[in-house]
């Protein structure tokens, strides 16, 4: 077989990655004779040391944790001659030479060292206690950068991979609750959309890029690409959220910083290789509840007569028809949702690693799997030859590889390849996330009496005689026809490639080190759309026969002609470069500790797909500069100062630059003399401060906000000609206009924190901060139209928000005795936000204006009930929203004053006020962890406060379509026999009635909840774990309609949050 390598390119770099850790895993099998004196390659270093030890003998044992866990990696030592060394395996096991009256020395991070006399023994156990003081010693900041956690003043949060790993295949969704300063909702359960959203700290401007800078490895990543990883890559995750934390991003890092870093090799004498596999079932949260067609019928009547607007009845023949059903064709009675979704998915899950190396080089490779469907029934199996239910499978690659190649030298490659395929419905080639939106959509649109699924083919046509009915103003959409006509077919690539070397300078001075870094990240996706025409009919007519069964005739929608599957599609994608080279130095004198940083960074972002549009076409670059200072004496007084000065294209000669300093305090009190007495009940106490800039340059998606756009046709349109022989002109015009003076927008961050710990297992972290973001991006809103420049925008720094709030994080672990042991987590997050500044109209009523309100106020009319009778509504002030006559049983308004304080007596669009906030203002959650002897058992409870939502698009008729009726407004609604001014839903009628659909305080609901978000029992056997575990299992709210989490709106057009139940198996072998 011949190979072309110039054809395969970048898959010799790949491929030669594969080979690498094979090559390191043969390396690292030990050769003959060589025993298992000690367990990693370190050994063969100090062999010379162990044979002048030769009147010693040799020593084994195992290290456990006070769990019964090995631990691994653990350092033991002879006291008195420190160059004898052994590092235990795997299994927690080691080997070393050592005498009579030797004194072994036991050392890891996280626990207390640990000295054992040797005496007569040759066989130790040994149990390590963990240090809860030096426990995440060591956490990951800015670029990488490791610091002591007992130093660092700035608000960092280091999470546990483990405590990540939740049911499902996204990450994301394990944030809520677990992450102080973390807000994240999750709106959606549909495979491959089903990851949150979340922000850090809410939100500080209304330029709308509110999204945190996602770093894996150093490289910025997207959150699709987050919710791609497993936990079990992951090493350590930090949550980077005040300005001594995020300054030297400068505008990456506005709105907070998460960084990741994966795992790496390890110099093991045999690999570790871990293998899980779960699976789970998923079910909605809540399913969508619809009248049957004799009700719906009847509930149609109701409102014809309510509107009085002469539309045709159904007669009581019809409806005792369709009761009983008679005939499925010339009564039929649909429920569309059950005809298209299904109960219940199931869905697949896969993960196996490989860890290992020598002292020369070490690998980590990681291979995920993961496969979901979706809820759709394989209704299309039944009438064609495809399927087309959602089909997500996504395949994760993960491949870290270090060399060593000398002692201060390091070089690492780390690989990432992510390949997502998505088979799904097809509707108006939408992608498979608009596509469900559409069929959700069109079965609310519905009614179950309209028409059936289909006719009989009575004229052996050879297609599907499709139901449908013409309505005066458009029709019902046949859902099911539209659902299964169509197909598609995507498939997305991730590749991202990491090239890092890190360089000890010691030779010029100790503690100095360079560090570079270059990465490349390419993200590309093809879809193909294959979709075929389907042909509609309508009931022309019917008779009833003799026996009592019903004949029918058709007539077909325009001219029916043979479905023939057509093809299309469409390609996307982008890619990005980033290099950064910086130098460190740490050292410590004596008392004094002192540590530094340079660092050079460039960016550059490329789209994939074609555009028209020049200037979206154009490649985005960054590049900035950062600095980093610190200095503690004796751990005790700690000092930090952050900087960066980052470059922008955005902005005009002379604003692309910015600098952004930061600077820190911190006071460890309990490392003073005067502690010593209650050092046993608080064992630590920290104090900490930072104020500090950070920058952002985005305003969404628009690019160089400071230059003017001219449309060279299509404004100042005029007709001109004599009649009969008229010709219409237009000409350029300005769609904005520059204003070189547009600069950056910045915050002005400070944080007021404290770390404490009490007896030496509970830790209390409690953070309060404030942000104003000055200068924000807006668009100028006080220009009078009559200067003719309505259509014409203008940006600048014009508006101001302040964001303040407290997030407290709350960890407590206890070992009770060698059987027992219990954690415990609690998070609290909360923060208000309001607008300073901002650049609108004169003249607005105080509540209509968006100064002083929240950013995501949403707003609407204060409702105060419904219309009693006529007699209210002549007493009331008149409302202008209607498109029909007021009646009784409509929603009643509350007239607003004016700016000056009088009252028009009428309803317009003038009297709304802020009803409420559609952003959570608190998010908690908490939740134990339990293990005794085998097994463990844990559960976690996540709630949210403070949150509005607002209904809207629920109601049943309308003018273009004739819609189905939920069943919660039939139950609870105004009717003439319910003449209730409390109603839950108010008065129904034909056509859609705006004074009724607008949005008010009637509309309004509570979306607070508290969830059982979690919970977990697991049985572990020597090397094998069994588990299983939930999510979104139990929901108390006020809100009862649908899962809260999903927003407000209508929940039928949306894709369900869902229930999972998983259980899964993990096999670890040594």
């Amino acid at each position: 077989m011949h190979i072309n390598f110039t054809q395969l390119g970048g898959g010799i770099t790949l491929a030669a990655a594969l080979t690498l850790p094979l090559a390191a895993f043969a390396s690292s099998s030990p050769s003959k004779g060589s025993g298992t004196g000690v367990a990693t390659s370190r050994s063969s270093a100090v062999s010379g040391t162990l044979q002048q030890n030769q009147a010693g003998r040799k020593i084994t044992g195992v290290v456990m944790d006070e769990s019964g866990q090995p631990v691994i990696g653990a350092t033991v030592t002879v006291k008195r001659n420190p160059k004898i060394v052994s590092v235990t395996d795997a299994d927690g096991q080691f080997s070393i030479n050592a005498g009579n009256n030797d004194v072994l020395v036991f050392s890891y991070i996280g626990f207390q060292n640990k000295e054992v006399s040797i005496k007569d023994k040759r066989v130790l156990s040994v149990t390590m206690k963990e240090d809860a003081k030096t426990l995440g010693d060591v956490v990951v900041t800015a670029f990488g950068a490791t610091q002591k956690k007992e130093t660092v003043v700035g608000s960092i949060q280091q999470v546990k991979p483990e405590s990540l790993r939740v049911p499902g295949s996204n990450i994301s969704n394990a944030f809520a609750g677990r992450l102080a300063g973390v807000i994240a909702t999750q709106s959606s359960g549909q495979p491959g959309s089903n990851g949150s959203d979340f922000y850090i700290r809410g939100i500080s401007t209304i330029s709308g890029a509110t999204n945190p800078l996602i770093v894996m490895d150093g490289m910025e990543i997207s959150q699709d690409d987050l919710n791609h990883l497993d936990p079990d890559v992951i090493e350590s995750f930090s949550i980077l959220k005040d300005a001594s934390a995020t300054a030297m991003y400068g505008t990456r890092g506005a709105n907070g910083v998460l960084i990741i870093t994966t795992k790496s090799g390890a110099d093991l004498e045999k690999p570790k290789i871990s293998f899980r596999v779960e699976g789970n079932v998923t079910m909605p949260t809540s399913k969508p509840k619809f009248v049957k067609g004799a009700e719906f019928m009847q509930l149609y009547n109701e409102a014809v007569n309510n509107e009085g607007n002469g539309s045709t009845l159904y007669t009581d023949e019809q409806i005792a028809n369709t009761r009983n059903h008679v005939n499925p064709y010339v009564f039929p009675d649909v429920d569309w949702y059950k005809e298209i979704f299904k109960n219940a998915a199931f869905n697949q899950k896969a993960n196996m690693n490989i860890r290992g190396g020598t002292h020369k080089i070490v690998y980590f490779m990681n291979l995920n799997l993961s496969h979901e469907t979706g809820m759709l029934r394989n209704r299309s199996k039944e009438f064609y030859s495809f399927n087309n239910n959602i089909d997500y499978t996504r395949l994760a690659f993960q491949n870290n590889i270090d060399f060593n190649m000398t002692k201060s030298s390091k070089i690492s490659l780390h690989l990432y390849a992510g390949l997502d395929k998505m088979h799904g419905p097809l509707a108006s080639n939408k992608d498979v996330s608009a596509t469900m939106s559409d069929i959700y959509s069109q079965v609310m649109n519905s009614n179950p009496v309209l028409f059936p699924i289909m006719y009989e083919d009575t004229n052996n046509d050879g297609w599907i005689h499709w139901g449908f009915r013409q309505l005066a103003n458009g029709g019902n959409t046949n859902a099911l026809a539209r659902l299964v006509n169509g197909y598609q077919d995507s498939f997305a690539s991730t590749i991202t490639a990491n090239l890092n070397f890190d360089q000890k300078l010691d030779f010029i001075t100790k503690g100095l080190g360079f560090h570079a870094m270059f990465s490349f990240k390419n993200w590309s996706k093809t879809s193909n759309y294959r979709y075929m025409n389907y042909n509609l009919y309508s009931l022309q007519g019917y008779t009833q026969n003799e026996d009592g069964t019903f004949a029918y005739t058709t007539v077909p929608v325009g001219d029916p002609t043979q479905p023939v599957l057509s093809n299309s599609g469409a390609n996307a994608g982008d890619r990005r470069y980033y290099g950064q080279a910086y130098f460190d130095y740490n050292r410590t004198f004596g008392p004094h500790t002192v540590s530094a940083m340079l660092l050079w960074n460039i960016n550059q972002y490329n789209s994939n797909t074609y555009v028209t549009d020049v200037l979206a076409s154009l490649p985005q670059r960054k590049m900035g500069f950062a600095a980093r200072a610190t200095y503690d004496y004796k751990h005790r007084y700690l000092l930090e100062f952050n900087a960066g000065y980052n470059g922008s294209e955005q902005f005009a000669k002379g604003h692309r630059w910015g600098f952004f300093p930061s600077v820190g305090l911190g006071y460890v009190v309990s490392e003073e003399k005067f502690w010593e007495p209650l050092r046993k009940t608080i064992s630590n106490f920290k104090l900490r401060g930072t104020y500090g800039l950070v920058g952002n340059d985005q305003y969404g998606y628009e690019r160089f906000i400071y230059r003017q756009v001219v449309t060279l046709t299509g404004k100042g349109e005029y007709t001109t000609g004599t009649p009969g022989n008229q010709l219409t002109y237009s000409g350029p015009g300005w769609t904005r206009l520059g204003n070189d003076d547009v600069s950056w927008e910045v915050g002005h961050k400070l944080d007021l924190g404290f770390d404490l710990q009490l007896f030496n297992s509970l830790n209390i972290t409690f953070d309060w901060f404030r942000e104003r973001r000055s200068n924000i991006f807006q668009q100028k809103f006080s220009i009078p139209n009559y200067l003719g420049t309505a259509e014409t925008a203008i940006y600048g720094n014009l508006a101001e928000v302040v964001n303040h709030g407290v997030d407290i994080a709350v960890n407590y672990n206890k070992v009770i005795n060698k059987d027992w042991a219990i954690q415990f987590q609690g998070t609290l997050t909360w923060n208000n936000n309001w607008i300073t500044v901002y650049d609108e109209a004169p003249g607005k009523r105080e509540a209509m204006k968006s100064l002083g309100k929240n950013v995501k106020t949403v707003w609407g009319y204060q409702a105060d009930g419904l219309f009693i009778d006529n007699a209210d509504i002549a007493n009331n002030p008149t409302s202008t929203l209607g498109n029909i006559a007021i009646a009784p049983g409509d929603i009643k308004y509350v007239d607003q004053p004016d700016a000056d304080g009088n009252y028009d007596g009428k309803i317009t669009s003038d009297d709304q006020i802020p009803m409420g906030v559609t952003t959570p203002k608190l998010i908690y959650g908490f939740g134990p962890s339990v293990t005794y002897k085998n097994w463990d058992f844990s559960f976690f409870f996540q709630g949210r406060g403070n949150v509005a939502l607002v209904l809207s698009d629920i109601q049943p008729f309308g003018t273009s379509y004739r819609r189905g009726v939920l069943k919660f407004v039939a139950d609870n609604r105004w009717s003439p026999n319910n003449q209730d001014p409390t109603a839950k839903y108010p008065r129904l009628t034909d056509t859609y009635n705006n004074n009724n659909t607008a949005a008010s305080t009637y509309w309004l609901r509570n979306g607070r909840f508290l969830k059982l978000k979690n919970a977990e029992i697991g049985y572990s056997f020597k090397k094998v774990r069994v588990y299983a575990n939930g999510t979104n299992l139990l929901t108390f709210s006020p809100f009862d309609l649908w899962d809260p989490e999903m927003g407000g709106g209508n929940y039928t057009t949306k894709y369900p949050t869902q229930i999972t139940i998983n259980v899964g198996c993990q096999i670890t072998i040594n």
